[in-house]
């Protein structure tokens, strides 16, 4: 824990008009690492700097600065604009720029700050990255094999290659190497923790997913990536409060974000009321429900029908009617009776909880389909790139392929625990891009 002293220097770091470079920011994410409430601090020294009327262009390049580390990326873009042009102010305009996805302007201020002096290693890694995420993944690894030294060997270089990597969809055991790598080199990397996490996540390793992802969240700036993906492994687990405070997180960061907002409600209506009455009686009920029907004395000719009928408890004999025993050949009006006599002797009747049973899904057709739209639905579920939430339900409902999602209809997906309606317009759209539409839309 950080003493009383450390947290004001923080605010001094910021506030005084002594030096102020790459190595005071260094120390600022350094201290507010290892407490997370020395964020507060940036924070009271960011209010204080934007009160200032006649604020100085180098002091506006430290405004900006800290309400970049804050999350508010476009009020640090326009205070920037206005600072005073040097190889900082335009390194950190570049890096607005990566987050608002203004790729070519980012490229623009890294030029600059370069030019400017700004240590030309971090902004190559810097233009690396904007690369990669504009979608140029191997103009990107150009970039890094035109980086030669002491920086392949630094964490941030050998999370950006990894991200390379693995964007390009090459070689996935390179790709978690390096992440390795750069973890080894500063186990705080939290772009190459939270790389780690979602290999894992993909592979199903829960579990090693969830203590990286918390290992990612743990640092600053964490992002919103590793924050948001652990609060629905905490969905997961039902542990809603500890997802909503990863939410909560994000959204002292960076207020209007949409997905956290959506998400801490999800998880606000998660938690549940827990009436113990009401549990107690639900697990009597499910017990009784389970009760074989063999324990019971049935005539030969009830016994072989029920068998046949694929009726094995008394739950069993709750969801289907008496019109559907009625139906099966051999089952008459004294088999009915005896069926009626058990479970009234356990207060239940036959054709009790008939509603919860589910009409067959019906089968995609296929034979109508060119070969062309044949493969398409015959496509795993992976291809359509999904958000870890809904990943997670796709696995939950047993789908593997883009067919077997068309089978299901909206309300289907929305029955799925942690599925909502964002998750819901997220496959919308993927299945729109393919031209393709859920059941009965």
């Amino acid at each position: 824990m950080l003493s009383a002293e450390t947290a004001l220097d923080i605010r001094e770091l910021l506030l005084s008009h002594g030096q102020f470079g790459p190595a005071e920011i260094d120390q600022m994410l350094s201290a507010i690492n290892d407490d997370f409430a020395q964020f507060g601090a940036l924070r009271e020294a960011v209010q204080q700097l934007a009160q200032e009327p006649d604020r100085s262009p180098a002091m506006s390049t430290r405004l900006g600065i800290g309400l970049y580390l804050m999350g508010r990326f476009q009020d640090a873009l326009q205070v920037l604009e206005r600072a005073d042009g040097g190889a900082l102010a335009q390194f950190y305009l570049g890096r607005c720029g990566y987050e608002l996805g203004k790729y070519e302007q980012a490229l623009k201020h890294y030029a600059a700050a370069q030019k400017a002096g700004f240590d030309s290693d971090r902004c190559q890694l810097a233009v690396a990255e904007v690369r990669r995420a504009s979608g140029d993944a191997p103009g990107s690894l150009t970039v890094l094999d035109n980086l030669f030294g002491p920086v392949e060997q630094t964490a941030e270089y050998l999370y950006q290659r990894g991200a390379t990597v693995s964007a390009m969809g090459g070689n996935l055991p390179e790709a978690i190497a390096l992440y390795e790598r750069a973890v080894q080199v500063n186990p705080r990397h939290a772009g190459a923790l939270f790389g780690l996490a979602l290999e894992n996540d993909r592979h199903g390793n829960d579990e090693e997913a969830l203590r990286l992802y918390e290992q990612a969240a743990a640092c600053f700036p964490t992002g919103v990536g590793p924050l948001l993906n652990l609060g629905l492994a905490y969905e997961d687990r039902n542990q809603n409060e500890r997802a909503q405070g990863c939410y909560r997180r994000i959204l002292e960061c960076y207020p209007d974000h949409p997905r956290a907002r959506m998400f801490i409600k999800d998880a606000a209506a998660s938690i549940p009321f827990y009436d113990e009455e009401k549990q107690r009686l639900n697990d009597r009920l499910a017990q009784v429900l389970s009760v074989p029907v063999t324990n019971f004395e049935l005539s030969v000719r009830s016994r072989n029908c029920l068998q046949k009928m694929g009726i094995v408890s008394l739950g069993d004999l709750t969801r289907i009617t008496e019109a559907d025993l009625l139906a099966s050949k051999n089952f008459g009006e004294t088999s009915l009776y005896e069926i009626r006599e058990i479970l009234a002797s356990k207060g239940l009747h036959i054709g009790q909880f008939a509603s919860e049973r589910r009409e067959p899904e019906p089968i995609v057709d296929l034979s109508h389909m060119s070969a062309d739209e044949q493969a398409l639905v015959s496509r795993p579920i992976a291809d359509l790139n999904l958000s870890v939430r809904a990943r997670k339900c796709m696995v939950r409902l047993g789908l593997s392929t883009i067919g077997e999602l068309l089978r299901k209809t909206s309300d289907d997906l929305l029955e799925c625990k942690n599925f909502g309606v964002t998750s819901l317009n997220e496959v919308r759209e993927k299945l729109t891009e393919l031209g393709l539409k859920l059941r009965g839309e």
